[in-house]
């Protein structure tokens, strides 16, 4: 038995922007954003057509964190007006603070000790929210979690409630144009994480797992393309097809041991999200020879009949685009590594993963001697 649900309204295409006016209504809307060109120029656009916002919060960082989170939070309580409405204009970074500013409502004290002891959610409140993503990679348009930093005490958390999925998704290719080749290329191997990491899940399902396929198979077509033509729209529509179609897979599964290796790297390491969560992702296929199931049959769709070369294939695929698929490739201490992976399966989504640690390590062990050979 299984089930699959999303509740996200979802709005696609060129011009999608557009409709904001007519979704937030008469209702006072909070814009969460970022402080530079094109989102100023896109905020001014919003209000004249809105009307003011009752709040923005513009200071959004990459990786939101306690700190911050709770500064800006508080924001909410001194707005002119109760806010009915939260609109999110950015990346995975502003939806996910969205939905911290829609469970806090004023007070991220009670979003940290919900986060910390997992108990009081009925203090916590559910604004409703718009997103209007403007890069293709994260999904957080269509799943009701949002990852949470405490940088000064070197943890992560995820806020998951059901009631953050947002009202709407309005998903507009033509805001994703501009985006420079870095964050294109770490964003897009994003998707190919939530796609991947969906699959080799213990809550995979049949639909989840035809969404992941539709998905890796596009990114895997067209990144390459696109990093090559970063002005290319249907290039970045493509892409934000697929970025949505791994939200809607990982929305009913979470994430798994891809994600949880990734944490400490980019809290310790600086490596960016979308990188420190792809590395491993041929190590990974390359242990699930055999796991069999329509999750096998699945990854068998998107690389060939025998996983083994398709992990080699996947290799040469990051390789070519500057992703090293080792931890040295990362510059991750080798005396760090065996503690980053026992934590990664200790933990949630490494619960998640329908693997085991003893087919992990072989399969990293086979990764790091043909690395070797090929250097």
């Amino acid at each position: 038995m299984w089930n699959y649900s999303n509740p996200v309204k979802i709005t696609f295409g060129d011009g999608g922007f557009n409709k904001l006016p007519e979704l937030i209504g008469r209702r006072a809307y909070a814009l969460i954003t970022y402080p530079e060109a094109p989102f100023t120029d896109l905020a001014e656009k919003l209000v004249q057509a809105a009307g003011p916002a009752a709040l923005i919060i513009d200071d959004i960082a990459p990786n939101p964190d306690y700190v911050l989170l709770a500064d800006q939070s508080a924001r909410f309580a001194q707005a002119g007006h109760p806010v009915e409405v939260i609109v999110a204009l950015g990346g995975g970074s502003v939806i996910d603070s969205a939905k911290v500013f829609a469970a806090a409502n004023g007070d991220f004290g009670k979003v940290a000790h919900f986060l910390e002891t997992k108990t009081g959610a009925e203090a916590l409140s559910a604004i409703p929210i718009i997103a209007v993503p403007t890069t293709a990679g994260t999904g957080s348009e269509v799943t009701c979690w949002a990852t949470v930093w405490d940088e000064a005490r070197g943890q992560k958390f995820s806020l998951a409630r059901p009631e953050l999925y947002p009202e709407t998704a309005i998903i507009d290719p033509a805001l994703m144009l501009g985006k420079p080749y870095n964050l294109t290329l770490a964003t897009g191997l994003d998707a190919l994480s939530h796609a991947l990491e969906s699959i080799w899940n213990v809550n995979a399902n049949p639909v989840s797992a035809r969404h992941a396929v539709v998905a890796a198979k596009i990114i895997l077509d067209t990144l390459p393309k696109l990093v090559g033509d970063l002005g290319n729209l249907d290039y970045r529509a493509r892409l934000a097809e697929a970025s949505l179609s791994a939200g809607l897979a990982f929305s009913n599964t979470k994430t798994a041991i891809a994600h949880n290796l990734s944490y400490p790297i980019t809290l310790r390491w600086g490596v960016q999200h979308g990188i420190a969560c792809s590395f491993s992702l041929p190590t990974i296929l390359r242990s699930m020879k055999g796991i069999g199931g329509f999750r096998e049959t699945s990854l068998q769709e998107i690389f060939g009949a025998d996983l083994e070369s398709g992990a080699a294939w996947l290799t040469r695929f990051l390789n070519a685009m500057g992703v090293g698929c080792t931890f040295k490739d990362q510059r991750i201490p080798d005396d760090q590594v065996a503690g980053i992976i026992d934590q990664a399966f200790a933990g949630e989504r490494g619960r998640n993963f329908i693997g085991t640690k003893a087919g992990f390590l072989a399969s990293a062990e086979q990764q790091n001697r043909l690395a070797f050979e090929v250097t």
